[in-house]
């Protein structure tokens, strides 16, 4: 018994001598060597959110102060503005027209630019890296380079006057790049997945629909809201092809107050918070798909 409470004793003593060892402190963090103090973080960030709210602040105080006050701060506080635009200067028409355009050139710009990134990150062909190059530069070419053939074909077609053109229009312009970025988000995921589905079984569309599919909402929601923004913040085309009143949208809504010799600032600034609430609606609900979307497509998976 004695010595089975010797043993015990033994094993439980300190293995540094006997010495008892300190008792844990909470010690302040060491800053690592590379490491920037906080300041010169927060500093830069901090005027940089300055200098990029301001102008929102300054545009929502003049849509919600009275006409003909000076005041810094919104009160009172009043709805005139919004009012006047949305009944009297038709901006509810024109947020319909906007989200019915965005839409549509969301969902074409989408499922186009699913099939040709699919194409070009699993597929081998001749001049694929010219088709890619064609792809790039194309970026450089300005869209009002482009609104006389464009307005040419839509007339030949019997769509000018109609939201179709605007939806081509923007998608086609919105595909280069959408193309080449899903085109990374497909190339990292792994290929095995996909034949791995067709020993089971299935063909190349079901093993893309159920393997591939799946693992690129990320990278389509980041295509497609920027697709969305781009074509709701958009004002040629729509002030080009589209010249009914009734089915312009809201950046062409916008040039209608300002006029030749006076500008209504509170509904121009009414008008622009209509503009912008939902596109920031839209990244503050997307924000996290949109972030590991890029980040995948940043690093090879």
């Amino acid at each position: 018994m004695t010595a089975v409470i010797a043993e015990k004793s033994a094993s439980a003593a300190p293995e540094d001598g006997g010495r008892p060892s300190p008792p844990v402190r909470g010690k302040k963090r060491e800053r690592a060597f590379d490491e920037a103090p906080r300041w010169q973080i927060y500093l830069p960030l901090g005027l940089y959110l300055l200098f990029t709210l301001v102008p929102f602040y300054w545009m929502l105080l003049f849509s919600v102060r009275p006409a003909g006050s000076d005041s810094l701060v919104p009160w009172p506080m009043t709805f005139e503005h919004f009012e006047k635009v949305w009944n009297e200067r038709a901006f509810s028409v024109f947020f319909q027209n906007s989200a019915l355009i965005g839409v549509g050139t969301l969902i074409c710009t989408t499922l186009v630019a699913l099939a040709g990134g699919y194409a070009l990150a699993r597929f081998d062909f001749r001049l694929k890296q010219g088709f890619m190059l064609a792809l790039l530069c194309s970026q450089f070419i300005p869209g009002a380079l482009m609104l006389v053939p464009l307005f040419q074909i839509f007339k030949n077609l019997q769509l000018i006057n109609s939201p179709v053109s605007v939806v081509i229009a923007e998608t086609v312009f919105q595909l280069p790049l959408s193309i080449i970025l899903i085109s990374g988000f497909i190339k990292n995921v792994p290929y095995s997945l996909e034949e791995a589905a067709w020993v089971d079984g299935c063909s190349r569309l079901q093993a893309f629909r159920i393997v591939v599919l799946p693992m690129l909402r990320p990278g389509l929601i980041a295509v497609g809201s920027f697709a969305f923004v781009h074509s709701w913040n958009h004002f040629l085309f729509a002030l080009m092809f589209l010249m009914d009143q009734d089915k312009q949208t809201i950046p062409v809504g916008l040039s209608t107050l300002i006029g030749a010799d006076s500008v209504d600032f509170g509904a121009l600034a009414a008008g622009g918070v209509i503009s912008a609430v939902p596109v920031v609606i839209v990244f503050a609900f997307i924000q996290k798909w949109l972030i590991s979307g890029f980040s995948a497509g940043a690093v090879k998976g």
